[in-house]
């Protein structure tokens, strides 16, 4: 393998790799990273630049961090990687002991997954297979969320916003489920009553039909990076309830205390049905999900027709991944994480509060560790992208969306030089 990145190499990429969400007809550009240490990426040509994507949300301690430097190595001596299907090994079991301590009550069996997208099928088919177990095959249908995102897979992108979620090329061939609005009401006020009628009158009208309700709590994320009340998670527990539907939060984006609470749900103090985890898994090193269910789930299913639940991932519960995921979640425990959160959702009020002013920006919201500027119309990428380079930091914007989930170890000097940069690249 090449050690060094060469023009060579960047024309070979330019012809070859298909990076997410690009053309091969006039691509948006991209940046060689050499390396990558706490905040920074180092980039081919010598510059270093302040990482606040956390690579798309998950390296959550940083980058090339001692402790799961460490976990990594010492996993590689005895064993990277052995099939789950009729084996099983240490740190696997100790990170779904974690997993069950650390997440809301009631969430006891554990499914650990590869990615994302992953964990949600995962979730969508325990629902499935739940209702099919209890003989109710009728209760095969979706509720979600306008502006919702849950990933690239067929059956996740069938729960997403078909406007916002980016996947309308494919409403065609994706099996139908219903949408309900987006929560109106502020992470600050209380649910407004027009959504809750709505959602009630989709539950009356669907529930017969309804195998669960899947919604990402507090936070939704690529569909528009979104806040609203936690109030509303209350109402979705309780009609799910009344109605006799399953109740899913997908926590990838806003697990492991970027919204502020170690999960968003215990900003309603109340637990899911079915859980879904990713991204800030393993500190963003390896590839890892978990979904996560109650007794009750698991135990229809597994007495039900299959007598098992069907999936199985080549790389589930990867030991590898699993024993970093465990010094991950240690790390994040044996610190003041939600002092930490608080810290950066300090700086990032402060920092991007002079957006307002802007004539080009209609929205600023912070939350957590989460900062948005929302803009009047859409950025384009390419340009943009350059241009927050050359400010010194990475930022990947999308549509009319300029945001920044940084790594929680950032100063407050650089999320002070952060927020700036994001200012003067779109001012």
């Amino acid at each position: 393998m090449p050690a060094e990145w060469t023009p060579k190499l960047a024309e070979w990429d330019r012809q070859h790799v298909w990076h997410p969400y690009s053309s091969f007809d006039n691509p948006p550009p991209v940046f060689p990273v050499v390396s990558a240490n706490g905040v920074r990426l180092t980039l081919a040509d010598g510059r270093e630049i302040i990482d606040g994507m956390a690579s798309w949300w998950s390296a959550i301690h940083g980058y090339n961090h001692p402790a799961l430097n460490q976990a990594a190595t010492e996993q590689l001596q005895s064993m990277s990687h052995v099939m789950f299907g009729g084996l099983t090994h240490a740190p696997a079991v100790a990170l779904c002991q974690k997993l069950v301590e650390m997440t809301p009550a009631g969430l006891n069996r554990v499914f650990i997954a590869d990615s994302g997208s992953v964990a949600m099928e995962v979730a969508i088919k325990m629902a499935l297979q739940y209702w099919a177990s209890r003989g109710k095959a009728q209760k095969h249908k979706l509720l979600a969320l306008r502006n919702g995102y849950h990933g690239d897979t067929f059956g996740a992108m069938a729960v997403c916003d078909p406007v916002t979620g980016m996947h309308h090329l494919f409403s065609d061939i994706l099996p139908k489920h219903h949408f309900a609005p987006a929560p109106q009401a502020g992470f600050d006020e209380q649910p407004a009553d027009d959504d809750i009628a709505a959602l009630e009158a989709l539950f009356s009208q669907h529930h017969h039909e309804l195998a669960a309700l899947i919604v990402e709590p507090v936070v939704q994320g690529a569909g528009g990076m979104r806040f609203y009340s936690p109030g509303y998670l209350k109402i979705f527990r309780e009609l799910c309830d009344r109605y006799n539907v399953l109740l899913v939060f997908d926590e990838i984006a806003t697990g492991f205390g970027r919204s502020g609470e170690l999960f968003a749900a215990n900003h309603a103090k109340l637990s899911p049905d079915i859980l879904a985890l990713g991204k800030a898994l393993t500190g963003g090193y390896l590839s890892l999900a978990a979904t996560l269910c109650s007794d009750e789930v698991s135990d229809v299913i597994s007495r039900g027709e299959a007598g098992a639940f069907m999936h199985g991932p080549t790389f589930m519960g990867n030991p590898l991944a699993c024993a970093i995921a465990n010094a991950s979640i240690e790390l994040l425990l044996s610190q003041d994480w939600r002092g930490e959160i608080q810290r950066i959702e300090t700086a990032l009020k402060k920092g991007l509060e002079p957006a307002r002013a802007l004539e080009c920006v209609n929205d600023v919201r912070v939350l957590g560790a989460i900062g948005v500027i929302e803009l009047k119309s859409p950025l384009d990428l390419r340009t943009h992208q350059q241009r927050f380079v050359d400010n010194g930091v990475w930022v990947r914007p999308f549509g009319k969306l300029v945001y920044t989930m940084p790594p929680y170890i950032m100063s407050n000097e650089d999320l002070a030089t952060l927020t700036a940069a994001m200012i003067a690249s779109v001012e």
